[in-house]
């Protein structure tokens, strides 16, 4: 299987466990010094990220990735992708979509999420005033 296929397929897995609050599948999914940056800037380590779900505090309705365009240097990927979400935090919704940055290492045969970066979209002419 290719390199695309393969980062395309934990993405995809990264996905669905996120929609289904599965935080034991997201572990594995990660290693364990594995980062997040959200949309407005927080940072999360893999722990925080994934108590999240755990309390049940974070609940994924709907997730997609699509147009992830991948780029391989050597045990490293990133894939750049567009992600459309509809979440709730603490009961407060949060929806939209959002430019993401997916980063991979190789682990063996295996890809593993190293860490995700995560921008709203929005139209550069709405901000100028």
């Amino acid at each position: 299987m290719s390199t695309e296929k393969k980062i395309q397929e934990l993405v995809d897995n990264w996905a669905a466990a996120e929609v289904a609050g599965d935080a034991d599948a997201l572990a594995a999914l990660a290693v364990d010094d594995f980062t997040v940056v959200g949309p407005v800037g927080f940072v999360l380590p893999k722990d925080q990220w994934l108590d999240r779900y755990r309390s049940g505090s974070l609940k994924t309705s709907k997730l997609s990735v699509e147009d992830l365009l991948v780029r391989e240097y050597g045990d490293t990927v990133v894939a750049i992708g567009k992600h459309t979400q509809e979440m709730a935090y603490q009961g407060h919704p949060s929806q939209g979509e959002f430019r993401i940055t997916h980063i991979a290492g190789r682990r063996g045969d295996d890809w593993l999420l190293v860490g995700q970066h995560l921008s709203q979209i929005r139209d550069p002419r709405a901000q100028q005033g």
